[in-house]
């Protein structure tokens, strides 16, 4: 399975009510089978799947999947803190169609997760899960990371095809792509570093700014991809600037204000995350309104 080019990392829209609307994601990916996505990532950090409940999990992946292009790869987030529920968790994801499970760490008894737990964790998921698995490295949320050896040992497994890099260091990735064979897929989860990560041999990326800008996003990996890097690099600072304000500083709520302000349905994050501020909304719009003119044609 072939995951090279860009994913956002879906959000969950809430209803007024602050339930699920299913309506309104279904709007969001709708617009998005009109971009040059690569796919979708389902329940992921973005997607506020810590704050969900096991229906709402439920009901969101089978929304997706329901209206997704058939061309778009479509990846669901199934880590647990057990192995027992994240076996489960995958198994559903394969039954609803999906193409590949995003496994995060189990973080919760960090003090006694040494390798050898990753390793039997991740050994056991794999081999129950019929459909490919994707390592997912997340330490600005779990604390904890998998480390560029533990990488390498555990891309041995033939149903473990890759890794979501999430960690935003440039250099991590390297080490992490000199560490496993060669068709060990390496996507990163930064938007701030996504021309460097290709350079390197990166895949591609999941990002949650490819929520809130897809198009510039994608053009970033097509500029690569074409080979003109000038442009790409152009793009790259562009970018650097959105993700900085937009995911780094306001986090979830700032990629759902940017979606609104864009026409796609961002709406409200879930307490206990907050709503942006007035201030935050100021800054994120005065970038918007910078955004157009500094981008590269494609």
């Amino acid at each position: 399975m072939d995951l090279s080019g860009i994913f956002p990392a879906l959000t969950t829209p809430f209803a007024a009510d602050g339930s699920v609307s299913i309506v309104d994601l279904k709007q969001n990916i709708q617009q998005y089978n009109k971009i040059g996505l690569a796919g979708y990532v389902v329940m992921g950090s973005t997607g506020e799947s810590v704050l969900l409940s096991k229906s709402e999990m439920e009901a969101v992946l089978v929304a997706v999947k329901e209206v997704a292009s058939r061309d778009k790869k479509l990846i669901a987030g199934t880590g647990a803190e057990s192995t027992a529920e994240t076996i489960e968790r995958t198994k559903r994801a394969a039954e609803l169609g999906y193409d590949a499970a995003l496994v995060k760490t189990p973080y919760y008894y960090k003090p006694v997760y040494k390798p050898e737990v990753y390793f039997q964790h991740y050994r056991r998921v794999a081999d129950s899960s019929p459909i490919p698995v994707l390592l997912y490295s997340v330490p600005q949320f779990t604390g904890v990371a998998l480390e560029p050896p533990e990488i390498a040992v555990l891309s041995e497994h033939p149903n473990i095809i890759g890794i979501k890099e999430s960690s935003g260091n440039v250099q991590r990735v390297a080490e992490t792509i000199a560490s496993v064979r060669s068709n060990f897929q390496v996507l990163v989860g930064s938007a701030a570093t996504i021309y460097p990560s290709l350079a390197i041999g990166a895949r591609g990326a999941i990002l949650a700014l490819g929520s809130a800008l897809p198009e510039k996003c994608v053009t970033l990996y097509e500029l690569f991809r074409q080979g003109r890097h000038e442009n790409a690099r152009e793009l790259q600072e562009v970018i650097l600037r959105a993700s900085k304000l937009v995911v780094s500083e306001c986090g979830i709520a700032g990629v759902k204000y940017t979606m609104d302000q864009r026409g796609f349905r961002g709406g409200l994050p879930r307490l206990p995350l907050l709503p942006l501020k007035d201030e935050q909304k100021k800054r994120v719009n005065t970038l918007l309104e910078t955004l157009e003119p500094a981008a590269v044609r494609a």
